[in-house]
């Protein structure tokens, strides 16, 4: 053991030396200065600044400790969404004098600091709805400078500029020239017409159809469309749920030209019309869920059947059939207890083509419209309980379709022509005198109808789309409001599906076509 050296430690004038280099150290790592924060190239920044010139993008890499952003000249013409989300903290945006056409919806999401915006003198025209709702702390807003086109899209500034508590410097309106040079903080909000409608395609109904009646029974909405093609008088019913109509029974019919459903005394009658094979009357048995043939038509008196016509009248119920064969008349039915009976031959000879029952003034009157001869006006006489002739429509030589209308106190028909146009009158007290004229070649099928207050007129065509008018109280005139895919509609029918506004149009050349009614808000 004598021959081993035992390992020494360092010395204590070694051990002294390392001891204060590493406190020097520590010394000369504590007192050097912290690392300054990044900055892009084209922009100057302090601690807690920035000032950008031609930025070709909102800069990314800024320290996030900024509170003040000028961007000036720059080479961009968008402010995306989220564009300042990565500066939370910032209190003062410069973003005037650029040439900004575009800012994203939410483009200043996340600045709940922001106390000062600046978008004055850019290319703005229009600003997203609420873009300043994130900014709850915002004291000052620029926007002067802007050529603002002062329609609906700005409807919702004009309001939050009345009940902001921000101070914004007051800018104009460059457009439209109603409102140019005009205070957007003085533009009255009656001014701005923003609600607009739609007709939307819905749903689409195979094969072809020539009329369609919805009806209620038992609280359930359903729908009758004749279906020549399928060779039967087609029932569907409304789907709460999914909201569709849906196939529910067929009755035989292979000449369909009209399926007339009528509810008597809480009972379920169609009445099916046709070119071939007779007419007939069936009824709903809701203990065999099924319809049965009630009665036949008179053959010799309804021969060629064009539409069909169910109405009350002092309590009783009747249908009209027009007739459009040389042979056959117009004629009336009467429900008696147990059926529907012959009441009254009306229109003879004349190749009727359409009826339009008119309950105004505590007068029944039906309007009978003719291919042959101008449309003649029946009244109810209810010493004769007939209706009596009172005379024609000599201002329509001939009409494929009449349908009647009111608007305020006045009364109005709508006339469809094959050849010439289709005309709209207005009764006088002592007759009717034209107020329009529609183009309409190769019209067979009219319809006016209100919806919400609205009130439209569908006019079709053989040979072109179908023509969606709309009624301008002001005017008092029809004014082309939108054009639908209809091929060869043969009528027209306007069905309300709880919040559903419905509009059918059975095509004779392709498949039903159900439109959907939507409201538009274009401020929103």
């Amino acid at each position: 053991m004598a021959g081993l050296r035992a390992r020494r430690g360092p010395g204590p004038g070694l051990l002294a030396l390392s001891t204060l280099g590493f406190c020097l150290m520590l010394q000369v790592s504590a007192k050097r200065p912290p690392k300054t924060p990044p900055c892009p190239p084209s922009c100057s920044c302090t601690r807690d600044t920035a000032f950008c010139v031609d930025s070709k993008a909102v800069p990314r890499n800024l320290p996030s400790e900024v509170i003040s952003l000028t961007l000036v000249n720059a080479a961009f013409s968008e402010i995306q969404d989220g564009a300042f989300s990565h500066l939370p903290l910032l209190q003062f945006l410069l973003l005037n004098s650029n040439k900004f056409t575009l800012i994203g919806d939410n483009a200043f999401t996340g600045l709940s600091h922001l106390q000062y915006l600046s978008l004055a003198n850019n290319n703005l025209q229009t600003l997203p709805r609420d873009i300043f709702r994130p900014l709850d702390i915002l004291s000052d807003l620029d926007l002067r400078g802007n050529a603002l086109n002062c329609d609906c899209k700005v409807k919702w500034l004009v309001e939050w500029l009345a009940h902001t508590n921000t101070t914004v410097a007051p800018i104009y309106c460059a457009s439209p020239p109603r409102f140019q040079e005009h205070k957007v903080q003085d533009l009255p909000l009656r001014e701005f017409d923003c609600i607009t409608t739609d007709f939307v395609l819905y749903q689409t109904l195979s094969s072809p159809a020539v009329s369609a009646e919805p009806f209620l029974y038992s609280s359930d909405l359903y729908l009758a469309l004749a279906q020549p093609g399928a060779s039967a008088c087609t029932i569907l019913k409304w789907d709460y749920v999914e909201r569709q109509l849906r196939d529910y029974d067929r009755i035989p019919a292979p000449s369909a030209v009209h399926c007339k459903p009528m509810v008597v005394d809480s009972q379920l009658y169609v009445v099916v019309a046709q070119l071939f094979g007779g007419s007939y009357i069936y009824h709903w048995d809701p203990n065999t869920t099924r319809f049965t043939k009630l009665q036949d038509i008179d053959p010799q008196r309804v021969r060629k059947p064009n539409d069909l016509e169910a109405f009350r009248i002092d309590g009783d119920w009747y249908f009209a059939v027009a007739d459009s064969s040389k042979a056959g008349a117009t004629s009336l039915y009467r429900w008696n207890q147990n059926g529907f009976y012959s009441h009254q031959a009306l229109h003879a000879w004349h190749r009727d083509t359409d009826l339009e029952f008119v309950d105004g003034e505590g007068k029944p009157r039906l309007i009978v419209s003719s291919s042959s001869q101008a449309p003649v006006i029946y009244q109810w006489s209810r010493t004769q309980k007939q209706f009596v002739a009172q005379g024609e429509v000599t201002q329509v030589p001939d009409a494929q379709a009449v349908k009647h209308f009111r608007a305020g106190r006045d009364s109005y028909l709508c006339l469809s022509r094959y050849i010439g146009d289709s005309k709209i009158l207005r009764w006088e007290g002592t007759r009717f005198s034209e107020v329009q004229a529609l183009p309409s070649r190769g019209s067979l099928a009219l319809q006016p109808f209100l919806v919400g207050g609205r009130r439209y007129l569908a006019l079709g065509s053989d040979f072109s789309f179908t023509q969606i008018y709309q009624w301008d109280e002001g005017r008092q005139k029809f004014v082309r409001f939108q054009e639908l895919a209809v091929q060869a509609p043969r009528a027209f029918c306007y069905m309300p599906a709880g919040d559903a506004q419905l509009l059918l149009a059975p095509s004779f050349k392709g498949q039903t076509l159900v439109y959907r009614h939507v409201v538009v808000d274009l401020s929103a």
